[in-house]
């Protein structure tokens, strides 16, 4: 009864706050009022919001509810440094669906690195381990003998999903969690853009962490993937977006876009590739296909072996810009459980498993670390091979 009351009671919000709350998420006042039919009421200051129904706006909204008690907006900021620039400008602010994504998997990250250090885990040598003096492509072909791929072992996977798929358990089977997903957990509401950003790095000694965001292509997820990684090997942590592959990033991205590329397309294999390919008309789409790439990377692997001049690149890369944009994306559902394997990865699942098995953990913080509820969890421990009490 007392609940019930307590819900009713009446709270005063700045009509700012209100329309902050709205833009923040990406609306106007009328696209969120089709949700909450009473804002229109609250920003005209007609009517006070009751705490429930204040609640549903933070939840329409994606916006913690304490902020909405707050007198002015708050100035909201990566938790991580910003390499989402583009000719020395800074990216925009942050969504909420960007923070909300970050925000779990430090959270993730802080859990596991406890749990492993309480284990007397030894830190990852790699981690850290280049600096940006160093030769990029001499740390490519490092990351690529630490993940033990062989030569041509692209070449040899069927698709590009395939390719993605091999190449993050190489990562994971290294101690990097490397998470992929399209959407804010699972929430399909909430898609994740790609023109906000294509990846991010959290560094740690003991439980390192890539994203990677699995609304982008297939091929452009093989080359986010190998960028975090060399954020991983450089010890800077941050978000990513490189729009282009174009010189003139920051120099951290520079030196991360060079170390991935030679990662996926070393030297040797390119320039013995293009002797078969260089006459075709579809020359770089060739390329793209041999090493699971994009096309746009594999003209820059091109160029940076001096197989073509720049005139040649920018041309290529202005008409690949365009037949992109044209190209509408839809996303795939898949099998959910196949899913969780990349959403949240084997690694952490795994650990979060075996501490609730111990019952070093509950059940409910083994739910909300994972994002997954009684029987999906239940469910989803059985596909890894566990069997839960």
């Amino acid at each position: 009864m007392l609940d019930g009351a307590v819900s009713m009671i009446r709270v005063p919000v700045p009509p700012e706050m209100l329309r902050w709350a709205c833009e923040r998420a990406g609306h106007d006042v009328a696209h969120v009022a089709e949700r909450v039919p009473q804002l229109w009421a609250w920003v005209r200051r007609e009517r006070q919001p009751t705490l429930k129904q204040l609640e549903r706006l933070a939840k329409v909204t994606h916006t913690p509810l304490g902020y909405l008690f707050l007198p002015e907006p708050p100035e909201e900021r990566l938790p991580v440094p910003d390499y989402r620039t583009v000719s020395g400008s800074a990216a925009a602010k942050p969504s909420p669906d960007l923070l909300d994504t970050l925000y779990t998997m430090q959270r993730r990250q802080a859990w596991l690195r406890e749990s492993l250090v309480e284990h007397e885990a030894e830190p990852l040598p790699f981690v850290g381990s280049a600096r940006l003096g160093d030769e990029p492509d001499a740390a490519g072909r490092e990351m690529r003998r630490a993940l033990n791929l062989d030569e041509g072992w692209a070449a040899g996977v069927r698709t590009w999903e395939d390719a993605v798929g091999e190449l993050r358990r190489a990562i994971e089977h290294l101690g990097v969690m490397a998470v992929i997903n399209g959407v804010v957990g699972n929430n399909t509401h909430r898609r994740l853009r790609v023109e906000e950003f294509r990846g991010f790095a959290l560094t740690d000694p003991y439980a390192p962490l890539i994203f990677v965001n699995g609304a982008d292509a297939k091929s452009a997820q093989m080359f986010t993937l190998a960028h975090e990684l060399a954020h991983i090997w450089l010890g800077t942590e941050g978000v990513s977006g490189f729009d282009t592959l174009l010189p003139g990033g920051t120099e951290v991205e520079d030196w991360c876009n060079r170390a991935a590329a030679e990662l996926l397309a070393p030297t040797q294999e390119v320039r013995a590739r293009w002797m078969e390919v260089r006459r075709s008309p579809n020359r770089f789409d060739s390329l793209a296909r041999t090493f699971k790439v994009s096309p746009v990377v594999a003209a820059r692997r091109a160029l940076d072996v001096t197989l073509i001049d720049r005139s040649t690149f920018f041309d290529f890369y202005e008409r690949y810009v365009k037949r992109e944009r044209k190209r509408a994306t839809k996303a795939t559902g898949g099998d959910f459980f196949n899913n969780q394997n990349t959403r949240v990865g084997e690694l952490f699942a795994t650990q979060v498993l075996h501490a609730a098995m111990e019952g070093r953990i509950g059940f409910k913080e083994a739910y909300d670390l994972t994002g997954l509820r009684g029987g999906t969890f239940q469910k989803y421990a059985r596909r890894l091979g566990m069997d839960l009490p």
